[in-house]
């Protein structure tokens, strides 16, 4: 995990605990994070986590977010209506590795209701490990905003 960058987190109610876990892996890594919430279990709803990460990473603030909900697929949602956010539900290694190399993914969406703690580790590890490819690749991601 070369040049450590700055990392936003954001989860709901059901990412909380893995928040929580990955907060502390990453603050021994090195890394710098900026957390967006939320602080407990108690019932909350994930836009209001998610939009103030994915103003961060297109801001410049955060140089990668990482965020967590129940299926991760309504928080990733949020996160995707930001034009130059590209977020990516990653529930295993081999799906984080494809999103950075193929799809410059700028946001890694987790399941946290359907991945250990472990897991989401080592998601997050490729995740930042791993550089976009560009070239072809780059003429699709050029394809995806609506002008």
């Amino acid at each position: 995990m070369e040049g450590l960058k700055t990392i936003g987190l954001a989860a709901d109610h059901a990412g909380f605990a893995t928040k929580k876990y990955l907060t502390k892996y990453l603050n021994e890594e090195g890394y710098t994070l900026i957390d967006f919430g939320t602080d407990s279990e108690k019932s909350v709803d994930y836009p209001d986590f998610a939009h103030p990460l994915a103003k961060s990473v297109v801001s410049g603030e955060c140089d990668f977010g990482i965020s967590i909900c129940g299926s991760g697929n309504g928080i990733n949602m949020v996160a995707n209506k930001y034009a130059s956010i590209r977020s990516a539900l990653c529930w295993n290694t081999e799906i984080a590795k494809f999103a950075v190399l193929h799809n410059n993914a700028n946001i890694c969406a987790l399941p946290g209701r359907f991945i250990s703690f472990e897991e989401a580790k080592n998601i997050i590890d490729v995740f930042l490990t791993f550089k976009f490819e560009g070239g072809r690749h780059q003429l699709r991601i050029d394809k995806i905003p609506i002008h």
